[in-house]
């Protein structure tokens, strides 16, 4: 038995590590007393987070308590990875930091000789420490909070010196030449500053889990939302073992593609003068030559004249949601070509190169879906990022394809945020508007109710037109995200003093939202700083953008909307159709000759009543890819 000592806040504590049957007999019968006392923490060491990649390997499985680490060489095989299993099938309650991430790992490679290591079977079984911390405190460290990171929050709640040992790793990765990204696969099994560093996790998480059950007690947090977001993790991490089909082919020769515009765009971006397309100063060199002049708020904290994409957008005169031509000037080409030069570079990086080099043995991707990522709980997904492609690309989407007979449905909320804002702040005129959907003239709302023209109609009277349509619904996300005026305008190409009047005339209709604004900032400032969502989700908010509580609740009602669906999705049979949950989109793949019913069933869970104001759902039927639905012809 190789055994480390260590101290923690003072307190000493031992990692083991068996080297024969006799000490994995030990192992058993630690595993019998401690499951006796409580809840076991686990966690697992792996080459890297590519879990569905044919090459994966699980290195080590750790179990503990607040004195105790053991770790199992699962890499060893044989009795090493027989006695782990048993543990895993025997102990009745697991403390994990960051749940999805050992779900998936544990249920993709550690099934088997007679164990059930599903993600069904793990779940039910498990606390998540790391939900426990968002729901205490959901910013990360650059947000002034105190992230989720196991280390990070140890340093916080028990010993500032816990993160010592993520330091000591680093270091052995670099005196073996290894990075962080290939030190997990690359180092020696048996290397101490690894077993220690494996060893000490489960005591963390087992020391971590009491400390945030009292400030979750303390702070007077629902038990039930707890159990909610455990809910939401479990289903998220069932879609993401699911995972897409990838078009591999396409794949490749998009990625082909995009390598040889980036190069085209740079060579083009050359002729002005910009040898790097990721250098601001060249940037701001070149496009002052060639007489461009910044708004006054098109600054940096330093002073210098931002190059960033809104600048760049409005440069090129395109829109910098959609990347549409807005005809507002004269386009400008350097501007233009360094857009397209960072996106084909951007979009290889993140999506063609990732998705070809993380796909699993059948041709999957396996995105990682983060159930409650941002401050306001939002959901993101990452490895790929799937949830930043531009609202109207296809080209990336059309590379994920839906099961072969099957088709791709996307429901989408319509509207949501707006109306959340309606329901929270309950806006008369608003809530009227979206009760009322249905008798409105089709020649007016030819495509359905639209929030934005009916706004833009009770200011302007009926002979509203599009572009007052764009601007109220400007003044409209402006009030939902947080935005003034000015940086609406720069955003949407739109006058700032056009801007500034419709942001008036808002106030003036929907007056409900600056008195709700105003009250929750003073209650804010009254319960340190903290806006409580009608969930009972604590939203911390900054002294300097309070005005940002609006955004906030707003976002974080919209995501409880999308959550409590996932589970009415569940709840009625769909979990196995579900693929992505993005942004308030829920897509899917369905049997093409079933795709009309189930789509109904879907939009009927994303259907619902919020303080009086309907919450609905549109569902949209595609062909094979994910693309289709945005206009690609698969």
């Amino acid at each position: 038995m190789k055994t480390f000592m260590y101290a923690i806040a003072g307190d000493p504590v031992t990692v083991k590590v068996p080297e024969n049957v006799d000490d994995l007999e030990e192992f058993k019968r630690w595993v019998t007393e401690a499951n006796k006392r409580g809840p076991i923490a686990l966690d697992t060491e792996t080459t890297g987070l590519d879990i569905y990649s044919p090459t994966y390997r699980l290195r080590t499985v750790q179990f503990g308590d607040r004195h105790t680490g053991w770790v199992i060489l699962w890499e060893l095989g044989g009795y090493f990875q027989h006695y782990a299993r048993r543990a895993l099938d025997f102990i009745t309650k697991f403390q994990i930091h960051n749940a999805p991430f050992d779900w998936a790992v544990i249920d993709r490679h550690a099934s088997g000789d007679g164990f059930n290591g599903s993600i069904e079977a793990m779940a039910p079984k498990t606390i998540d420490t790391r939900l426990k911390a968002g729901l205490v405190d959901p910013r990360q460290p650059q947000e002034g909070g105190r992230g989720t990171a196991l280390k990070p929050l140890m340093a916080w709640y028990v010993d500032p010196k816990a993160p010592d040992t993520q330091g000591d790793l680093t270091a052995v990765f670099r005196s073996l030449k290894l990075t962080k990204a290939t030190g997990w696969a690359g180092i020696d099994l048996w290397h101490p500053t690894y077993l220690l560093y494996a060893g000490l996790d489960p005591i963390f998480a087992a020391r971590l889990d009491a400390c945030l059950d009292r400030e979750l007690d303390m702070l007077q947090v629902r038990p039930r939302l707890i159990q909610y977001e455990h809910e939401i993790a479990r289903i998220c991490a069932i879609m993401q073992r699911t995972g897409m089909v990838l078009d591999v082919p396409y794949t490749k020769g998009l990625d082909a593609q995009l390598a040889e515009e980036a190069a085209v765009f740079e060579a083009k971006a050359l002729r002005y003068g910009v040898t790097n397309v990721n250098a601001p100063a060249q940037l701001r060199e070149a496009l002052r030559a060639m007489g461009e002049e910044w708004q006054p708020d098109e600054r940096t904290a330093t002073g210098a004249l931002k190059v960033d994409k809104a600048v760049l957008h409005r440069f090129a005169d395109l829109d910098f949601q959609s990347g549409e031509r807005m005809n507002s000037r004269k386009p400008n080409p350097l501007a233009e070509a360094i857009i397209r030069s960072k996106r084909a570079g951007k979009w290889r990086s993140a999506y063609t190169g990732t998705f070809l080099e993380a796909m699993d043995s059948d041709g999957r991707i396996h995105p990682f879906i983060n159930s409650m990522q941002a401050r306001t709980g939002r959901m993101s997904v990452t490895r790929p990022a799937l949830q930043t492609l531009p609202s109207g690309d296809h080209m990336i989407r059309r590379a994920l394809m839906a099961e072969e007979g099957h088709v791709m449905v996307s429901t989408d909320f319509s509207a949501v945020e707006m109306r959340v804002l309606a329901a929270l702040a309950d806006v008369k005129r608003m809530k009227h508007g979206f009760q009322n959907a249905d008798s409105y003239p089709k020649d007016e709302y030819p495509n359905g109710f639209d929030i934005h023209m009916y706004t833009a109609r009770l200011v302007k009277g009926p002979g509203a037109t599009k572009a007052d349509r764009k601007m109220f619904k400007g003044a409209g996300f402006g009030k939902v995200y947080g935005g003034g005026y000015k940086g609406v305008a720069r955003q949407t190409g739109a006058d700032p003093e056009d801007m500034r009047r419709t942001f008036a005339e808002y106030d003036r209709v929907f007056p409900e939202i600056k008195r709700m604004s105003n009250r929750w900032q003073r209650e804010a400032y009254e319960t340190g700083m903290v806006h409580l969502s009608v969930t009972g989700r604590r939203l911390p908010l900054d002294r300097e953008r309070m005005y940002a509580v609006v955004n906030y609740a707003c976002q974080s009602v919209a995501r409880d909307c999308l959550g409590q669906s996932l589970i009415t999705l569940e709840e009625r049979g769909m979990l196995p159709y579900l693929r992505l949950p993005i942004h308030d989109e829920v897509l899917a793949s369905v049997p093409k000759a079933e795709a009309t019913d189930i789509a109904r069933t879907i939009q009927d869970c994303m259907t619902f009543d919020l303080f009086g104001v309907p919450i609905t759902a549109d569902a949209e039927i595609g062909k094979r890819s994910w693309g289709s639905l945005y206009g690609a012809d698969v």
